[in-house]
């Protein structure tokens, strides 16, 4: 998957599961000052990703995660690994 493809699965989950204004989200987005998320709806968007990908993150790997780029980058890293 590229960064893009994973941008628009990442805006239209935020839009579909937490009713995100989708023209708010950029890569800078943070999840949880500027869409309000909670650690509930982030293991619900983990288990989206999961879903939409078959990329699995783990409750760690999102400890650290804060923006949308972080959250790209997560799913980009387990692509990449998954392509080895």
């Amino acid at each position: 998957m590229t960064e893009q493809e994973i941008q628009k699965l990442l805006t239209d989950a935020l839009v579909s599961l937490f009713e995100a204004d989708a023209s708010k989200i950029t890569a800078d987005t943070n999840l949880y000052e500027d869409l309000e998320i909670d650690s509930i709806d982030a293991i619900d968007l983990i288990d989206h990703i999961k879903r939409q990908t078959g990329y699995k993150l783990q409750a760690e790997d999102f400890r650290n995660v804060r923006t949308v780029r972080d959250v790209i980058q997560a799913v980009l890293k387990l692509s990449q690994n998954a392509a080895q």
